[in-house]
């Protein structure tokens, strides 16, 4: 291995956790990262914000958020923590039956920033405020901090480690119960995984401070379901299962999604020995009356199961459904801070806490408190401006969409960045139409980003719901929309739409099998079992290190620990970018958010505190102009010692590019690029026989990838892209002189 790569990890990993019991350990401050943090600085200032964070909004406030000191909050004698830890989760779950009044899950360090923010929130944020936390909610049922979206934006966008993430907030507070969203066999991704992959996920996580999986499955396969629990269960994990909730049980003209029918699946999950139920209503279409009626059947039937409810508040009716359902016998309810809650989000903390105080449903918070904590995020708020999605009420459409408000921001940005701007409106349309397409599915990720995909390939490609089943054979969806119809996702509760999915399918077979076409039952149970061993093998020969753990030297590169190759295994082509990233600028976790999205102005002075009693002061003290070679000098003072860096300015001397020939409308050996995107591989070359549906190349927009296909026979006469290139809709791809 080089210097240049052993001085990269013996610099760029400020904090780093042991393989096995993720214990965070200093490392060797030098000047590298200090070069190198003042690397990315300079690349902001000069560049502007990388593009990929999709940070289209105004510029972060200026404001810093106020950090409040909070002494004392009621906090009971024995918390559900302490429970938990010492007496194991059946004792969880009978404390939290027993309790009197209605406990509260925040959500403001997970559900909240995933709905509001386009889930940016950095971990720095929420350390900030972690000491006021901790008191403020310790009567709670816990913190939603980790899981779902967060695991893979963390290092996609963040450049932050999730696992880092989840142990430095366990460090910081210690005695609340830590919840995370657990995607039952897909454990935090988007598609099945061997079963090895998630046992193994779940014990890291209950290792790394984890106690509440709220394990649900994106379409409630019981199969997929199965797998989550037992892997929670054996992790020594709170399993609490989730029954999804879509339609409205109090419209007898609604259809499928009835009382019987959420009434037989909570029996189904009850008998596999769960902890604890929860109703996961993605996207907050459980109204007051619906509320009343699905908790209290189940409150009914199961006297001695707990009930957790999840909502949104994107309609508006959130605070009111979940008075509802703890009137009903629910015992916990999902909130967040004020200032983090409401339209996509949850419904208000404050409004809970003080609407059941002093009454049998008093949840046991102070609301001084809890506004103390609230002022804070009120400010904190300001820094992500950038990613605010614009909407400024709730929206009753969400009745007619069904769109989750964890997906909302998301997805916004997505169509934003797939160049659909102004076509938000129709993109809501589309969600609704895919999801007729798809046999009105329960719709929560994955099966919401198929959902999502869906909508955004009919906008791009301005397709009818006919023109999608009509052409459904030479249409080249995204990857996810074929892969729910192969059963990756599992089986929806009533099947797949006849005839779109064996379209789809015609003449698709699974990759890695001898010939399937489709899952029969859990995908993950025909998988080979991932080979951890050759996967560390892999990243070790690429980023350094030896198996050897914490003993190995650093002579021979930063060890890669078991939660490395978990999160390759999960994310494979996302953790690899994440490491090129901290190889070129190091660990930027301890850097604030304003610096780390926007740079500096010449006189700024910032402080990073790197750890207790070690402190970088960074002045900027002057900018040159960009010189004749496109470089852009920068002079810093690092702790009162100069320092200078020289960025290229990327949009120096850059002429526009030769603009890309269009596909021919009309001719259909002409294949265009269905939206924009990343070429990320070609399938074929100039010479090739081709026949309709036969893979031609793949394409990368944000998180959807989809898979070019001929539309018909004949031979390939150029390919006109290679890749890495970066593709408008419409663009040319390859020419097929058609037989």
């Amino acid at each position: 291995m080089s210097s240049r790569m052993n001085n990269f990890w013996m610099a760029s990993w400020i904090l780093a956790l042991s393989p096995r019991t993720h214990t965070c350990w200093p490392l060797y401050m030098n000047k590298i990262v200090r070069k190198k943090m003042l690397k990315y600085i300079g690349e902001v200032i000069v560049n502007g914000t990388p593009k990929s964070l999709g940070a289209v909004g105004p510029p972060p406030a200026t404001v810093d958020p106020f950090i409040p000191t909070i002494t004392s909050s009621g906090k009971k004698e024995r918390s559900l923590k302490k429970i938990f830890d010492e007496d194991g989760p059946q004792a969880f779950a009978k404390a939290v039956r027993e309790n009197e009044g209605l406990l509260i899950t925040d959500t403001t360090w997970r559900d909240a920033h995933q709905s509001l923010l386009a889930t940016r929130l950095r971990t720095i944020d929420m350390l900030n405020i972690a000491d006021a936390t901790k008191v403020a909610l310790a009567n709670c049922y816990s913190i939603e901090n980790w899981g779902g979206a967060t695991f893979d934006v963390t290092m996609r966008f963040l450049r932050e480690c999730p696992w880092e993430r989840l142990a430095d907030m366990r460090e910081a507070v210690p005695d609340i119960p830590f919840q995370m969203l657990l995607r039952g066999a897909n454990a935090v991704g988007y598609t099945s995984y061997p079963d090895n992959v998630n046992y193994e996920f779940c014990k890291m996580a209950k290792d790394t401070g984890m106690d509440v999986f709220r394990v649900f499955d994106s379409v409630n396969y019981l199969e997929n379901m199965r797998l989550g629990i037992d892997c929670v269960g054996e992790a020594g994990g709170i399993i609490e299962a989730a029954c999804c909730y879509t339609g409205d049980v109090s419209d007898p003209n609604r259809g499928m999604y009835n009382l019987e029918y959420y009434l037989n699946f909570v029996r189904d999950l009850e008998a596999l020995g769960i902890h604890v139920l929860a109703i996961k209503d993605m996207a907050g279409l459980l109204k007051p009356e619906a509320a009343t009626m699905l908790i209290g059947s189940i409150r009914k039937e199961f006297p001695d199961l707990p009930i957790h409810v999840h909502t949104h508040d994107t309609a508006g009716t959130g605070v009111a459904s979940m008075l509802a359902c703890a009137k009903a016998g629910a015992d916990a309810v999902d909130a967040a801070s004020d200032a983090m809650s409401g339209t996509t989000s949850q419904p208000s903390l404050g409004a809970i806490v003080a609407s059941t105080s002093g009454s049998e449903l008093d949840t046991g918070l102070d609301l001084t408190s809890v506004q103390a904590l609230n002022e804070y995020w009120e400010e904190c708020r300001g820094l992500y401006a950038p990613f605010e999605s614009g909407q400024k009420t709730g929206s009753s459409d969400v009745y007619v969409h069904e769109m989750p408000g964890g997906q909302y921001t998301n997805l916004l940005f997505q169509s934003t960045q797939l160049g659909l701007t102004g076509q938000w409106s129709k993109v809501k349309t589309a969600y609704a139409t895919a999801n007729r397409l798809l046999g009105d599915i329960i719709k929560v990720t994955p099966s919401s980003k198929v959902t999502g995909d869906l909508a955004q390939f009919i906008v791009a490609n301005d397709l009818t719901e006919q023109e999608v089943i009509d052409k459904a054979e030479s249409l080249s969806f995204p990857k996810s929309v074929i892969e729910y119809f192969q059963g990756y996702l599992g089986i929806p509760p009533f099947g797949f739409p006849e005839p779109l999915r064996s379209r789809v399918l015609k003449g698709r077979t699974i990759e890695g099998t001898d010939g399937l076409t489709c899952f029969e039952g859990r995908p993950g149970a025909d998988l080979a079992p991932f080979d951890f061993d050759a996967e560390r093998k892999k990243l070790e020969e690429k980023w350094g290190g030896d198996s050897g753990g914490l003993s190995g030297s650093f002579s021979s590169g930063m060890p890669i620990r078991d939660v490395d190759v978990m999160s390759s295994a999960l994310y494979p082509q996302v953790f690899d970018e994440f490491m090129s990233h901290r190889a070129e600028y190091g660990a930027l976790g301890h850097m604030d958010t304003r610096t780390f999205l926007s740079g500096m102005k010449v006189g700024d002075e910032i402080e990073i505190g790197l750890e207790p009693g070690k402190m970088l002061v960074i002045k900027l003290v002057a900018q040159s102009e960009t010189n004749i070679d496109g470089f852009v000098t920068l002079q810093f003072e690092l702790n009162g010692s100069p320092r200078s860096v020289t960025v290229k300015d990327q949009s120096a001397g850059v002429e526009d590019a030769a603009q890309r020939p269009k596909a021919l409308k009309g001719v259909a050996g002409s294949i265009g690029a269905p939206m924009p995107g990343v070429v990320l591989e070609t399938k074929v070359k100039k010479g090739d026989k081709v026949d309709v549906g036969s893979p031609l190349l793949s394409l990368s927009a944000m998180k959807m990838e989809t898979m070019v296909a001929s539309p018909c026979k004949g031979v390939v006469d150029r390919v006109v892209v290679t890749a890495g290139d970066q593709i408008e809709g419409g663009d040319l791809l390859v020419d097929i002189v058609e037989e």
